[in-house]
This record gives structure tokens, C-alpha cells and sequence, in this order.
């Protein structure tokens, strides 16, 4: 029955002269088809990688691609360049081929090769032809010359892009209440310093207007200022959550204001903001310590505050000798406090740690009864900050101190997984144990702070020592390594784990403003395109010119 069904077949075996090309490729397809059909999963496995290995091979001999931003439609476009060659990172890098007769034993900083100030005092001023950016010719009615090294063919044209923003985009008319000292630091001093480089008097203006805005600050009882302020309604008023402000941010105003008052011939600004540290200097203290709260309306600290160089504390010391910088040396109380300050700092703060010593400054609680060997990132900013003292006169105590400092603040990178340091270190200092510092898991975090390498930038400039520099790369390093993002860098959440860093998705704006600026300087070619005699930095590392008087 199923017979019937059946089909027959006949085979006709035909020669080859009668088949043309076209079957020749389709008899050469079906075969080559049949023979990797025949192939064993081990051996297609084979032929799979070497397939992929030659396709590498053929992208790693292709001349390199450049990324550039066009600004027309906002996107990244990836040109391809045979004539550009992108020079390896490793040219920013200090030689380490024949390390120089002045570079640290280990871990030990060189007390000595302090640079000649004659030397830096030749410092090349920025002519008046040379201010002429985006068609505009500099006005420097006001402050006399503008102090910057030669920009010779360098095309300001992402320099005239921030400027149209500023002068377009940026306002201060907004109904939200800003903090004086973060305002401070960071837009009153950038707007200041951009006009000092630029000799653009429409920065001066906007610095003028945010000035303004923030003077309502200081209408207090005490005139201790207000830590908040309305930049619409203008009304100040101490902070949410507590009657007090932070000692550090009531005293880390007097450059900029001053400058403000300098650049404008307006005393209101300086009056207002000096009389804050004159203030201060009549109240008492700890051998020259102060706790870190003070109270805008009675205009005394906090009884039993923390006392420490770290949070809400840090900057009043940096801002003691600053001004007295900035003022040409004149107000000897500045300088004064300052002095009778580090010595309280190496009396009362400073510690040893039980294994291999490490110098490390930690707090004193409840009023200054009970130390705690806890020391922040922040308080990395000292050894910098003493090295600029001394460089401008003070005790060489203070560079010892500052070079011990320097040597336990790179411990705080080296010892982590990450090389990066944590926001909080502790120290051991119990006798007969092991180990010399401690991070917690909530201390754990990394927010790409600039301190450290604020400090290794200053004490690279006034001794000369290239291992700083070179402390310098391993943290930009590692920054690299564990930070970097598509679009910039991130904060990370544990440092101690470079497998899980937990980033953080966010960036601040002291990491473009401070740390890349100060490891630009670090690693320039001209060791003194900025003058230490010429500028002083404030906290947010904006330059000001430093004054006569």
C-alpha cells in the first residue's frame, strides 16, 4: 500500500565541463558548509578564537582614533587622525630614572634645597597686550597690573565659552538661601580671581552683585556673621540646625572680601569681613586653639566644643596667615595668632604612633579634657600651609613639623588597597601593638578631596623635592584608576576594596577646582607659573593678589 506512494529516484551524474561558475561557487559553499558541519565543538572552538585574535590584531595596528567635541549638536565625534600622535601619560611623570641628590630616604622628607625667593621674585608679568580675550581689551583701573606668566599661542576659546556663561547665564537673583562661607570661597573667589587673569571687568561686576548680596550676612548683634543668607530678599539667618556657626566658615571670608573692597575702593566689604577676625583674636582661647562653633548673636564659641584642624576648624588657621600674607605682612596679629596656634597644635594635638611613629595631629574633645587620635583628610592641608609660613618667614619648626605630616598624610594613600585615602583616619597609639592606623566602615569613603596634594604642590615649590611629585602621580594614579568615569570622576565609598569601590555617582566641584589645578601645577614645567609671591591661594584655590598694605 505505502508503495504506491513512493517516489523513485534517478541519479544523473553529468561532467564537469557542462557545470558553470555559478555552480562551481554554489558546489564550493555547500561543501564548505558540509565540512564545518563535520568539524568537532573543540575544533569550531579553535577556529572561533582565531578568528577573534586576528581581528584584534588588525584594530591594534589601525592608526589611534581622537575623540572631539563638537559643539554645534553637543556630541563627542571620534576623528581619525594619522598625523596626530597622543603623547603616553608617562611624559607627565617625574624621572624616576636617576632620582635627584634631594629626594626623600623612603619616607623621610629633605629639610634643606629651600628655593631661592630672589629667584622667584623674576616671576614675568602679564603684559596689557597679552589681556586681549574673546575681541575684549583688559581693564585694570582698579588693581593696577595683573600679575600672570605669558600665555604665548594659547587659544582661549573654552575661556571665552565659561565667559559668555558667566556673562549671560550666571545670576544671583534667585529665591534660595546659600551658605556665605561655600559662596564665598568658591564663586565670590573664582569670579575675583578670573578678573585678576583676565583683566575683564564684567567678572568684577558679578563679583560686585554677589558681594552685595551677601553682606546682610554680617547684620548681627556680635557681628559674627550669619552662616545663611536669601540672595533675593537678602535676610540672613544662622543655620537650621543649630543657634551657632562653624568657627572655620565665619573666618574663611577676609581674602575675598578684601580683595573685593581692593579691586572696587568700597571699604565696606573689607571693613565687614576683618572685623570678624579682629573679633576672634580678643576672645579666648587654648594656647591658640579654638573650639569649632561660635555664636553669631552673642559672638563667643560654643562652651565645650570639639577643637581640631578637620571639620568647621581647619580653614581659621589657613586664613590667619593668608591674610597676613595678603596684606603685605602688616597686621601683626594675624600673624601672631598664627604662631601661638602651631605651637598649641605641637603641645596639645600632636601624637606618635606606637609602631613606626608616625606624626599625626588628632582632636581634643568636651572643651580640650580628652584626645581622640582621630584625624581628618582635611587636616592634610597644614603641612602645605606651614611650609607657605615659613617660606614667608616663620619658624623652621614649622617645616619639620610639616614634612612629618607630609610623610603620615602619604600613609593615609599608601595604605589602602586603592592608594586612595579614606575622609577619616585613626591612629594607634597604645604601646606594644601592632599596626599604625584604622579606617572605619563609615570613614571608608573617598570624595577626591585636594589637601594632600594641595600640600604636596606647596611643598614641591618652596623645596624643590621632587618626591613629591612623585606622590604626586601615584595618587593621579589611582585617581585614574578607581575614579574615573565616562563623563569625569566620581566619589567612591570604600577604599579598602578596589574590587567593590561603591562609586557614588558624583563629583565636586572642588575636585576641578582644587585637586586637577593643583596637580597641574604640581607636574608643570614651569615649577613657578604661579608666583608664591605674588599670589596668595584662597581655600577653594582661587588666586588673589597679594597687597602692599
Amino acid at each position: 500500500m505505502l508503495g504506491q506512494f513512493r517516489k523513485e529516484y534517478v541519479a544523473l551524474n553529468l561532467p564537469n565541463t557542462i557545470v558553470d561558475a555559478n555552480s562551481n561557487r554554489g558546489w564550493s559553499k555547500r561543501s564548505l558548509w558540509r565540512w564545518w558541519n563535520q568539524l568537532s565543538r573543540f575544533q569550531r572552538s579553535v577556529v572561533y578564537i582565531l578568528i577573534l585574535a586576528a581581528c584584534f590584531a588588525a584594530l591594534y595596528f589601525l592608526p589611534a582614533t581622537h575623540p572631539s567635541w563638537n559643539p554645534s549638536n553637543g556630541k563627542l565625534n571620534i576623528a581619525l587622525d594619522r598625523n596626530h600622535v597622543t603623547p603616553p601619560l608617562s611624559l607627565l611623570s617625574p624621572k624616576k630614572a636617576q632620582p635627584p641628590d634631594n629626594s626623600l630616604d623612603k619616607e623621610q622628607p629633605a629639610k634643606e634645597a629651600h628655593i631661592n625667593n630672589n629667584t622667584q621674585k623674576k616671576q614675568p608679568m602679564l603684559d596689557k597686550e597679552d589681556l586681549v580675550l574673546s575681541g575684549e581689551t583688559a581693564n585694570n583701573n582698579n588693581v593696577g597690573q595683573v600679575h600672570s606668566p605669558p600665555r604665548d599661542g594659547v587659544k582661549f576659546s573654552e575661556f571665552a565659552e565659561a565667559r559668555e556663561w558667566v556673562a549671560n547665564s550666571l545670576h544671583f537673583d534667585g529665591n534660595r538661601d546659600v551658605n556665605l562661607f561655600e559662596v564665598t570661597i568658591r564663586v565670590l573667589g573664582s569670579l575675583l580671581s578670573s578678573y585678576h587673569l583676565s583683566g575683564d571687568r564684567m567678572f568684577l561686576d558679578k563679583a560686585v552683585d554677589l558681594g552685595t548680596r551677601l553682606l546682610p550676612c554680617f547684620d548681627s548683634d556680635s557681628g559674627v556673621p550669619y552662616s545663611d543668607v536669601n540672595l533675593a530678599t537678602r535676610k540672613a539667618h544662622s543655620p537650621k540646625w543649630s543657634p551657632d556657626s562653624s568657627t572655620s566658615e565665619v573666618t574663611t571670608i577676609q581674602l575675598e572680601f578684601r580683595d573685593l573692597s581692593r579691586c572696587t575702593g568700597d571699604p565696606k566689604f573689607e571693613d565687614s569681613a576683618a572685623k570678624v577676625s579682629l573679633h576672634v583674636h580678643g576672645l579666648e582661647k587654648s594656647e591658640g586653639l579654638v573650639p569649632i562653633f561660635i555664636n553669631a548673636n552673642t559672638g563667643h564659641f560654643r562652651s565645650y566644643s570639639t577643637i581640631t584642624l578637620g571639620a568647621r576648624g581647619d580653614s581659621y588657621y589657613e586664613y590667619l596667615l593668608k591674610q597676613w600674607i595678603q596684606t603685605g605682612q602688616t597686621i601683626d596679629y594675624l600673624r601672631d595668632d598664627f604662631v601661638e596656634a602651631i605651637s598649641g597644635v605641637m603641645k596639645h594635638l600632636t601624637r606618635r604612633t606606637a609602631q613606626n611613629k608616625y606624626l599625626f595631629i588628632g582632636e581634643l574633645l568636651a572643651g580640650g579634657r580628652d584626645f581622640k587620635p582621630k584625624m581628618d583628610h582635611l587636616t592634610c592641608y597644614l603641612p602645605g600651609t606651614l611650609a607657605l609660613g615659613v617660606h614667608n618667614g616663620l619658624p623652621q619648626e614649622h617645616m619639620q613639623l610639616a614634612e612629618e605630616l607630609m610623610t603620615t598624610c602619604y600613609q593615609m594613600y599608601a595604605q589602602q588597597p586603592t592608594f586612595l585615602a579614606p575622609e577619616i583616619t585613626y591612629f594607634n597609639i597604645q604601646e606594644r601593638t601592632t599596626g599604625d592606623m584604622s579606617v572605619k566602615t563609615n570613614d571608608a569613603h573617598n570624595l577626591l578631596r585636594p589637601e594632600f596634594v594641595e600640600s604636596l604642590w606647596y611643598m614641591y615649590q618652596i623645596t624643590g623635592n621632587k618626591t613629591y611629585q612623585d606622590w604626586g602621580w601615584q595618587i593621579f594614579q589611582a585617581f585614574e584608576k578607581y575614579a574615573k568615569v565616562v563623563n569625569g570622576y566620581t566619589s567612591i565609598g570604600n577604599v579598602r576594596n578596589p574590587v567593590n569601590t561603591r562609586p557614588r555617582d558624583m563629583m565636586e566641584s572642588f575636585f576641578l577646582s582644587e585637586t586637577l589645578k593643583y596637580l597641574y601645577l604640581l607636574f608643570s614645567d614651569d615649577p613657578h607659573i604661579l608666583s608664591l609671591d605674588k599670589y596668595v591661594l584662597n581655600s577653594e584655590a582661587h588666586p588673589l593678589p597679594i597687597y602692599d598694605t
